[in-house]
């Protein structure tokens, strides 16, 4: 069973989009936040619905890739990615790349966070030897920070470290590993890889931590290293769902929430009732309090394969062989997979560079 506590990582991102957009920016890029919050909230229950494991997910940078992926598609298919993503509603006549400049707004947000650095390398890989069009290439440069590369699928090996290598450049160093064995019949692939790395506007105290007993759930119980501070934090109770809301505020403006389920809560149930409406209701509702709050330390990576989870969101046409894709001149062109990889670290102070890297071999 899920973790509370990871539980609420999936979601740090989450927050940081709808925090970012919260602070002086246009209602337009405030309005992407929302549905990129609505879609994260759907593509957690569909993910932890089909895992009992701990989940680590950044829903915006799947949702900025297939953003950028529909730049490379047209008719039906354009429609029902875009539809998926709940991003069709931000569209405007006479505006073709509203969705795009949107994106870039948000990128140029978040990356505005000064005290939080997020490294993501997001591309697509096309087999061997067929090519992206250059406008499309640039296009996705451009608005979504993205790549377009090729990678020698019928090699599988050769391809993984091909793209093990890209991501690994493009993090500096951070992530060793994002994506595992390959199918070597893959036509196209999205890999959208994540690190992120901050420092906490009220560090814990590193003399203060201690061994102490965590519930992993009502059955099981583990010795977790325990960060601890007193201090005035922002906090919410929710009583429809039984369990109090904390923020934890990163240097630069982003922030953490944790849940804190009551004892007789079943972690499932707050799964299935995720929403984006309850989660900014939420956001709303948080007062300062004056409490002492007390916090695992622990890190955590995960790789989602989406080729199985995205249908259930409405989006089909782009993996099917009549997908209409207009990114490559290449016939027959079709999406085999699209890769997630987050590497998350729960840290005194700061996630540093030693301290914070993915050594996965």
């Amino acid at each position: 069973m899920k973790t509370a506590i990871l539980f609420l990582l999936a979601h740090a991102s989450f927050l940081a989009t709808v925090s970012r957009a919260q602070q002086p920016a246009s209602d337009d890029v405030a309005e992407l936040a929302a549905k990129n919050a609505e879609f994260a909230a759907s593509l957690y229950r569909k993910v932890a619905s089909a895992s009992d494991d701990n989940i680590l997910l950044s829903p915006l940078s799947v949702s900025a890739g297939l953003a950028a992926l529909s730049a490379g598609t047209g008719g039906a298919t354009r429609d029902q990615l875009l539809q998926g993503l709940g991003l069709a509603p931000l569209e405007r006549t006479g505006q073709p790349e509203r969705v795009q400049q949107l994106f870039q707004k948000l990128r140029e947000e978040v990356a505005r966070s000064e005290g939080f650095q997020l490294y993501q390398a997001t591309a697509l890989f096309l087999r061997q030897p067929a090519e992206a069009a250059t406008s499309f290439s640039e296009l996705v440069k451009k608005f979504y920070g993205a790549d377009v590369s090729r990678a020698d699928f019928g090699n599988a090996q050769a391809a993984k470290n091909t793209i093990n290598d890209y991501v690994n450049s493009k993090t500096g160093g951070r992530v060793a590993e994002a994506v595992g064995s390959l199918d070597p019949t893959t036509q196209l692939m999205l890999v959208s890889s994540v690190f992120a790395q901050g420092a906490w506007e009220l560090p814990f105290n590193r003399s203060a931590t201690q061994e102490e007993r965590f519930y992993v759930n009502k059955y099981k119980v583990v010795q977790v290293p325990m960060m601890n501070r007193a201090d005035k934090y922002y906090l919410a109770y929710d009583p429809s769902m039984k369990l109090g809301v904390l923020k934890l505020p990163y240097q630069g403006g982003v922030a953490m929430l944790v849940l804190l389920p009551d004892k007789d809560v079943d972690y499932t149930s707050i799964d299935e009732m995720l929403t984006a409406e309850r989660f900014l209701g939420w956001v709303g509702k948080l007062k300062k309090t004056k409490l002492e709050v007390q916090l695992p330390r622990f890190s955590l990576e995960q790789s989602y394969g989406m080729r199985n989870i995205l249908p259930d969101l409405g989006v089909t046409d782009v993996f099917e062989s009549t997908a209409n894709l207009t990114l490559s001149s290449e016939s027959g062109l079709t999406l085999s997979e699209v890769s997630g990889f987050t590497f998350g670290k729960i840290l005194l102070s700061s996630t540093t560079d030693s301290e914070g890297a993915s050594q996965k071999k």
